[in-house]
């Protein structure tokens, strides 16, 4: 998948390799080769990267990209719709070692930095609709992330809370709705709600009830912690707003992003990728890097992290599986 792909590499003056009879060429910047297939230099296109790490090298599989418009060629219906995973950057609270949970907390500048590397890692990737939790962390994310994508579509929060809330955000000119992408925030994306912990700080709590007992509580699938929530019910809100309203948005063919937490993107991947509640318990997610999910044909297909503008990474990791990207 052509993740992030700098203005920088596209400019540069690497050697270019084109085929005419199958419309097709490549292009190396680095230890990444971009591979091009389709018409040019216009109309949609495929666009695929290989990527050679020390000895050995990956290919992501080609993903069809939408014309920008200008060829005035009506592209294709892809039987592809892209999902795109991304924990919030690091929020004040993550960065003090404190149990947040629900509580309403921004991100760091660290955060913030984050947010906008991950925005250039999809900066490529068709986004036709964001959601996110309620929480202000999730939504800076999405918002500065969305700032990096090359289609400068500006995000839209879509305020449903009330009717008049709704009618008083309307947009009322077509255009402008052609050049925005609307915002949808849930309360059931939401962090896992830590109940009495909040706002502890977490080796402090270590020390007052044990390490035994804080770890239940942190990493156990169905243990919460005092007036807080399990795992397994942060899952069984978050799996079934996925299922009711954002893989109905992808079966229609649009192209998604998800802006949310640990604990409900866990829950979220522990569905798509069929973990057991010991494996799900033992996957740990980066703050700001996105995963890439391709649903096709009622399927769910895991692609890893988009390529970087300079390098790959890690997206998760845990002591069951090892999703390494590159």
């Amino acid at each position: 998948m052509a993740g992030a792909i700098s203005h920088h590499a596209l400019a540069s003056t690497h050697p270019l390799r084109w085929s005419a009879q199958n419309s097709r060429f490549e292009k190396k910047t680095g230890n990444v080769r971009l591979v091009y297939e389709g018409s040019f230099p216009s109309g949609s296109r495929k666009l695929g990267l290989v990527c050679a790490s020390g000895s050995q090298s990956s290919v992501v599989e080609p993903v069809q990209i939408p014309s920008d418009g200008n060829s005035g060629h009506t592209p294709k219906k892809s039987s592809e719709s892209a999902l795109i995973l991304i924990r919030h950057g690091e929020s004040l609270w993550n960065e003090k070692n404190l149990f947040t949970g629900c509580v309403d907390v921004p991100l760091t500048p660290k955060g913030v930095e984050e947010a906008i590397e991950a925005g250039k890692r999809i900066c490529n990737i068709p986004i036709d609709v964001i959601y996110t939790s309620s929480l202000i962390r999730a939504q800076m994310t999405a918002m500065l992330a969305m700032m990096q994508h090359r289609r400068k579509k500006i995000p839209i929060i879509m305020h449903n809370e009330s009717e008049q809330a709704h009618r008083w955000s309307q947009v009322y000119s077509e255009e402008t709705k052609k050049q925005s992408i609307p915002v949808i925030t849930a309360w059931q994306l939401n962090e896992r709600m830590y109940g009495e912990l909040q706002g502890l700080n977490k080796q402090e709590t270590a020390d007052l009830f044990g390490k035994e007992q804080v770890h239940e509580w942190r990493r156990s699938y169905d243990v919460p912690p005092p007036n807080g929530e399990s795992l397994e019910m942060c899952a069984e809100r978050a799996v079934a707003y996925f299922k009711e309203q954002i893989v109905p948005q992808l079966a229609a063919g649009k192209h998604v992003m998800v802006a949310a937490h640990g604990n409900s993107l866990r829950s979220i991947i522990m569905h798509l990728d069929k973990l057991t509640s010991q494996e799900v318990i033992s996957l740990e997610l980066s703050t700001g890097i996105p995963m890439l999910y391709i649903f096709k044909e009622g399927k769910f297909i895991r692609r890893g992290s988009p390529v970087g503008p300079s390098e790959a990474s890690v997206y998760a990791y845990t002591r069951v599986r090892t999703f390494h990207i590159f």
